[in-house]
């Protein structure tokens, strides 16, 4: 009779403990360190993480705290992919075409010259195949990876002197990431790529001759305009999308419950920042308009668009041809882009060419 009771005796005990330690978990408090790209209280890229951290506590209850380092403490501000898949960090907020040399299918997730616009792109990752098609990419290196708030529609940068064929580009010194930085090349743009802090001096003391970083509401505070007078409209990152990345022990470390609060942390503060970043390129562009009258906005000639979308095409085709992971990415935007861009046509772009038709 007493040897019928141990298995109900013993279950009733691994019942107790199970819930014992469930408890002690719900309890715990888990503090994250976060190692983001930007420098300090940056505007709008670094108030995404800022946001993400303070959703995630609150709606935690103070179980989950994330501590931020900026560029200026950890000093590696293209290093984050490797903090975080080292462990170094347990996440990062960066972009991830700065690491195309490491893991070249990561650029595709921030944006591809002359594909999709930020809702478009928003869509693909959360309705399409974007998620599934990241998570292949990143998980062989411990990691995941999450939209982490898009600038929109990104300018095509600032130019000492005004582009007016191809041949103005070659040779031409330029800081440009990702992709575009490979299809400026293909047209004879001396590329290279320089850490936010540095671009100004860059610019200032000739290094370079061009640059891009954003748009007015980032580019403003830089200081640009008091070096280059062309500014010109984007092509190369139609809807930019950074990312939050998540060591995968990380990850697993937490309770259910606290990796939901974190997805929705970062998914929330992710759409805010491209809210943000709408407003204040909106005012930023007033101010520029009213204050700086020597910045002459500009779009490059129909030459140079034609020779970059061919540039672009062919850099495609190639890295499609080259990796089926790839191939598998850039046909499953293609497709998406051929599938939502008749809605786009008809929607917002029929919208705003009725009601401006000049473009005003």
């Amino acid at each position: 009779m007493k040897l019928r009771l141990l298995p109900a005796v013993l279950a009733a005990f691994m019942l107790l403990t199970f819930a014992s330690a469930q408890a002690q978990t719900e309890d715990k408090t888990f503090t994250l360190r976060l190692a983001e790209t930007w420098g300090p209280n940056y505007p709008i890229l670094g108030d995404a993480t800022r946001s993400m951290a303070a959703m995630a506590e609150k709606m935690s209850n103070g179980r989950l705290k994330i501590r931020i380092d900026s560029g200026n403490k950890h000093k590696a501000p293209f290093g984050i992919f490797d903090m975080v898949k080292a462990g170094q960090y347990d996440m990062g907020h960066t972009a991830s075409y700065y690491y195309k040399g490491k893991i070249p299918n990561a650029m595709y997730f921030t944006t591809v010259p002359f594909g999709m616009i930020a809702p478009e792109q928003y869509a693909w990752f959360y309705y399409g195949e974007g998620m599934e098609l990241m998570r292949k990419v990143y998980e062989p290196h411990g990691l995941l990876s999450f939209p982490g708030g898009n600038t929109g529609n990104q300018m095509g940068g600032w130019f000492r002197k005004e582009i007016k064929s191809l041949e103005d580009l070659k040779g031409l010194k330029m800081r440009t990431p990702g992709f575009a930085g490979e299809v400026m090349a293909e047209l004879g743009v001396a590329v290279t790529n320089v850490p936010p802090g540095e671009l100004f001096t860059a610019l200032d003391r000739g290094t370079l001759d061009a640059l891009e970083w954003v748009g007015p509401a980032l580019d403003l505070p830089m200081g640009f305009h008091q070096i280059a007078n062309y500014y010109y409209s984007g092509w190369q990152e139609p809807g930019a999308e950074v990312q939050f990345l998540i060591n995968d022990k990380t990850w697993n470390s937490l309770p259910e419950d606290l990796q939901e609060i974190l997805r929705v942390a970062m998914r929330t503060a992710a759409y805010d920042m491209y809210a943000q970043s709408m407003h204040m390129n909106g005012q930023s562009w007033s101010t520029m308009q009213e204050n700086y009258p020597n910045v002459e906005a500009r779009v490059f000639p129909p030459e140079v668009i034609d020779a970059l979308r061919e540039a672009t095409d062919k850099l495609l085709a190639e890295a499609a041809e080259s990796d089926p992971l790839a191939q598998e990415i850039i046909q499953s935007q293609a497709d998406y882009i051929k599938a939502i861009r008749p809605w786009t046509n008809i929607s917002d772009k029929a919208y705003l060419n009725s009601i401006s038709p000049g473009g005003e």
